[in-house]
């Protein structure tokens, strides 16, 4: 791939401080002869998610029943996973099954902040589930009355808001370096992690608020779930029978296994970007699609789990399917 070149350029430090036209991304190292063969996981995983994902976000707009809290913030779930695999979808499939590794610079921003906002989306989603199993445990009869839908409106906005209002410098001050040149990226999308350690420029700035982002986003979010599942457990072993104990728990099962799905391939990524600089590339792929693909691939399949929490969603997609094919 021949690097592109701005008309325009400056002196660095001695060198020319070139801003690329283009990105180049990479597919799997080792395996860029069979990448028509790799697509095919890949191909399946965006199908898993897509399918998935947009059944539950279907089911839970057509059926009255499931118009409850609980099911209002898995459709949010729902929708910003949607939003991380749309964000990684061109370059990925681009660069498998039709061999394009060039992404834009402009291109290359957006993908990184659409993709990291709904990343961070997703960590407030997930708190935002821990309080309403909380309140579901800890006041079930008002429940619904804490919980209202413009309550849910507003914890969702905020999210949202959240979540762009953090992301929106990093494309400008990436905008604002100097790459001299250098304009080869480790992954098949824009992580900002990868970004970063292209500028010949002072990056301080930016590494500063990446970790101020990191740390008031995925560290706080998962500090809360914490205390609330310490909230929740206080509550259960409060409850006189065992048999109560053991319903409170399990309406919280899916909800810890998409909270285990999501944070444990993140903190493994972390772990390994910060010791893991002498292992093979290839491992570092494979964490990095794991951290984008494994939580919207698992997530409808926890969700279709035998379990209380879980079981309306059964029972309205069992109800709808009939209605289906006699045409209703």
């Amino acid at each position: 791939m021949y690097l592109q070149m701005k008309s325009h350029h400056d002196v660095f430090n001695g060198s020319i401080a070139f801003t690329p036209a283009t990105f180049t991304l990479v597919g799997i190292p080792g395996l860029e002869t069979e990448h028509i063969w790799v697509s095919i996981p890949f191909c399946l995983m965006y199908i898993i998610i897509f399918v998935g994902n947009g059944i539950i976000l279907h089911i839970i707009q057509i059926d009255p029943a499931l118009h409850q809290p609980m099911y209002f913030f898995l459709s949010m779930l729902a929708f910003v996973e949607l939003g991380v695999s749309a964000s990684t979808m061109s370059t990925v499939l681009g660069i498998f099954l039709c061999g394009i590794y060039d992404i834009s610079f402009g291109g290359c921003l957006l993908q990184m902040f659409s993709m990291h906002s709904f990343t961070i989306m997703e960590s407030g989603v997930l708190l935002a589930m821990s309080v309403d199993r909380f309140v579901a445990i800890y006041s079930p009869l008002r429940y619904t009355t804490i919980l209202t839908i413009p309550r849910i409106i507003g914890m969702g906005a905020t999210i949202a808001f959240r979540s762009v209002v953090l992301m929106f410098p990093l494309p400008f001050l990436l905008k604002g370096l100097p790459f001299c040149g250098h304009n080869a990226l480790t992954h098949s999308y824009c992580l900002h992690s990868d970004l970063i350690k292209l500028p010949c420029g002072d990056t301080r700035p930016n590494n500063i608020l990446g970790l101020f982002i990191i740390t008031s986003t995925f560290g706080l979010d998962s500090l809360f779930i914490v205390v609330s599942y310490v909230l929740i457990l206080h509550t259960v072993l409060g409850i006189a029978s065992g048999t109560g104990q053991w319903r409170a728990l399990n309406t919280c099962v899916s909800h810890i296994c998409a909270v285990i799905v999501y944070y444990v391939p993140m903190i493994s990524l972390s772990l390994l970007h910060r010791f893991g600089q002498h292992l093979p590339p290839l491992l570092h792929t494979v964490l990095a699609n794991a951290y984008l693909f494994f939580p919207p691939v698992v997530s409808p399949i926890v969700y279709s789990m035998k379990t209380k929490e879980t079981k309306e969603i059964r029972n309205s997609i069992a109800r709808t399917l009939p209605r289906k094919r006699r045409g209703v």
